[in-house]
């Protein structure tokens, strides 16, 4: 994995804004740099050295040296398009580089290409011929892109102290888009904390024309749920689905440099676990424990290792490492993050980095196969709203504001309460308000002024709506894999691991397991109290039955449990 940066416009002093700005993302690539100035045009890359170390240096170059790329990711399917191009006569210098595909695909496919990438990435390339700069972001965001457009000034990065540091890109903050963070506890795209500075949406493109500075965005993929009705052979499709993920993790553990696997204890990395030692005989596990014990799942990571048979190793997270680790990672990361799991994902990332340089995780299986809680409260929420007037739902929020408080992770009462917060809207708002921070009242308290729901809550909205099928449960997956993945867990795993250097890969997000699960109708994905239905049927002889048949557990900490004790140390009388 590595960093990207540059602009197009500026000063006398541009190459040193180049390389401030490319300072400023120096944990994302500390094995290199590379420039290419052109005139205007200046990129700078950051380079992770992990596939062809020798061969992948960048900025990398086509034959004729008219096409030049800048490259964030991995394309895991890099072996197959080389030989597509190289049978249409293009000539590679690489011996294996996945960079190299991208200025010979870029010169046969044009803005195209990005619909064959399997892969994660975001790249700048620059058209000297064309006078263009083309850039990109893979389908489901696994790798970040922001940009920055001016009259003068075009400038783009992948994260934003990289943009701050050019001189002439604004830091006025967005109001707008600080009230959709309180809703939402994410800064969902294109918004980020300053009005200048956007992001680029995931499975999106844009073009710059250099002489006009006229800028297009286009987008070139949208993850649609789609069921075929056709499909009713479960144990073909249990099949099916094994293989694709086992390829996808077989694709993902190819490097020059060693691999592991974040293991949770949950069903996705083990999953990947259990594909992967099929094609690695020494696989290395890491894990993060909690002493609290409603938090903690290192008892069931440390039996599926045990199980998989892979080497294994686990830190403690005790509130003593969260204060020292949190305040530095809150300030790097470069944009509020409000996902307290931040923190363990760091540390775990952190850990693995001091013997691996590619870990491979479970993202995406709970927004493809239906994983999360919301998903049984749906049947509820729907007799909820049709058997109980609205007049009345009021007092009911308040007798549930009775029930004592629990400190455990995803506790009753917690549930209760904001389960009934969503019964104030309609089914689109339902998600949003069940995962985040605030209430719409408590955000126009927060920011003293009146909010229109359909501003605030604009882009859920126009997910659900864009969504074909009109099934409530297929709605729900729309949300979670086009706003809530993107958005929240990729950003936060991305910054997780990147300020340790490490590259982490999630081959759930494959683009064939993804289409599998576009195409899956959702009485596969819930089977009665079952959620993930098929994807566990796949793997049901592979992975042991605590495992296999466990609650589902998000990935938290004992927040307010650790702020007491740091009151009360705080508090406490001197002497």
């Amino acid at each position: 994995m590595c960093g990207i940066a540059g602009f197009v416009g500026g000063g006398l002093e541009d190459r040193q804004v180049l390389d401030r700005m490319c300072s400023a993302i120096t944990h994302r690539g500390p094995d290199g740099y590379g420039t290419h100035i052109d005139g205007t045009v200046h990129l700078g890359h950051r380079r992770l050295a992990v596939v062809d170390i020798v061969g992948g240096v960048q900025p990398m170059w086509n034959e004729t040296h008219s096409v030049c790329v800048v490259f964030n990711g991995e394309i895991f399917n890099h072996r197959d398009l080389r030989t597509e191009l190289i049978s249409r006569g293009h000539r590679f210098a690489s011996d294996h580089s996945d960079t190299e595909v991208l200025v010979h695909g870029w010169e046969e496919w044009g803005e195209a290409m990005p619909l064959r990438l399997n892969g994660q990435f975001a790249f700048a390339i620059h058209d000297i011929a064309a006078k263009k700069l083309f850039l990109a972001r893979d389908r489901f965001g696994e790798k970040p892109l922001f940009y920055c457009h001016q009259p003068r000034l075009f400038a783009f990065a992948s994260e934003i102290p990289g943009l701050l540091a050019h001189p002439s890109v604004p830091r006025e903050l967005d109001s707008l888009a600080l009230q959709k963070y309180f809703a939402h506890c994410y800064f969902p795209a294109p918004h980020t904390p300053y009005k200048a500075i956007r992001k680029l949406p995931a499975g999106c493109s844009m073009t710059l024309n250099e002489a006009t500075g006229e800028l297009s965005l286009q987008r070139y993929f949208r993850f649609d749920v789609e069921p075929d009705p056709g499909l009713t052979d479960e144990r073909a499709l249990a099949e099916e689905l094994r293989g694709l993920v086992d390829r996808s993790v077989k694709a993902r553990l190819e490097a020059d440099v060693p691999v592991g696997i974040l293991l949770s204890g949950g069903i996705d990395s083990s999953i990947v676990l259990q594909c992967a030692r099929a094609y690695a005989t020494d696989v290395k596990t890491f894990c993060i424990g909690f002493s609290e014990a409603s938090f903690d799942e290192s008892s069931y990571a440390r039996l599926m290792a045990q199980h998989a048979g892979s080497q294994h190793f686990e830190k403690l997270c005790d509130l003593e490492l969260a204060r020292n680790g949190l305040p530095e990672l809150l300030r790097r990361i470069g944009e509020p993050i409000g996902d307290p799991s931040i923190l363990p994902t760091h540390l775990v990332c952190e850990f693995a980095r001091q013997q691996v340089t590619v870990a491979l995780g479970g993202d995406g299986g709970d927004e493809l196969f239906a994983g999360y809680d919301p998903f049984d409260a749906l049947r509820a929420s729907k007799l909820y709203r049709a058997l109980v007037p609205g007049p009345i739902h009021p007092a009911i929020e308040a007798l549930a504001g009775l029930l004592p408080i629990s400190d455990r992770n995803m506790s009753l009462d917690f549930k209760i309460r904001r389960w009934l917060r969503g019964m104030r809207h309609d089914a689109s708002l339902w998600n949003p308000v069940w995962m985040g921070a605030l209430a719409l009242d408590e955000i126009e308290s927060l920011f003293r002024t009146q909010i229109d729901k359909e501003v605030l809550y604009s882009e859920v909205l126009t997910t659900w709506e864009a969504c074909r099928s009109r099934d409530l449960i297929d709605r729900t997956l729309s949300y979670f894999t086009n706003f809530y993945l993107p958005d929240e867990i990729l950003v936060k795993t991305d910054r997780a691991s990147m300020q340790p250097s490490l590259e982490l890969r999630a081959p759930f997000l494959d683009n064939h397991v993804a289409a599998f699960a576009a195409r899956l109708p959702h009485r596969f994905k819930i089977r009665g109290k079952s959620r993930k239905y098929l994807l566990k049927q796949a793997f049901r002889t592979s992975l042991p039955g605590d495992i296999l048949h466990r609650k589902k557990k998000g990935f938290g900490i004992p927040l307010s449990t650790w702020l007491r004790k740091m009151d009360r140390v705080t508090s406490a009388p001197s002497g």
